[in-house]
């Protein structure tokens, strides 16, 4: 190690000397499972995103007209509706072909 050294402006060999009481533990924060679910997760200094991984074959949002009839029977089937409407029509053109 070099022998230049620069000064820090603290005694470090004071601090080392120095053994954490117990009541000092009260300043620390308890880490619940809570604070560990806000926390953000780095690997190699890049964010890793939380939450529902990107799909392969996303779904593309549009606006479409359909009959009240089919949105109250759709939405009678409970959460989830919107992916039975798709899941419907997905079916309907692997009945049908692809036309051109």
């Amino acid at each position: 190690m070099s022998e230049n050294k620069r000064a820090l402006g603290s005694d470090l060999a004071k601090v080392d000397a120095h053994v954490v009481q117990p009541e000092e533990y009260d300043e620390i924060p308890e880490l619940t499972d809570e604070w560990f679910d806000r926390a953000e997760l780095k690997v190699g200094g890049k964010t890793i995103r939380r939450g529902r991984p990107k799909s392969a074959s996303p779904k593309e949002h549009i606006n479409i007209r359909l009959s009240a009839r089919v949105i109250d029977y759709f939405k009678s089937t409970g959460p989830g509706w919107q992916g039975r409407i798709d899941a419907a029509l997905i079916e309907w053109v692997e009945a049908h072909g692809r036309r051109p």
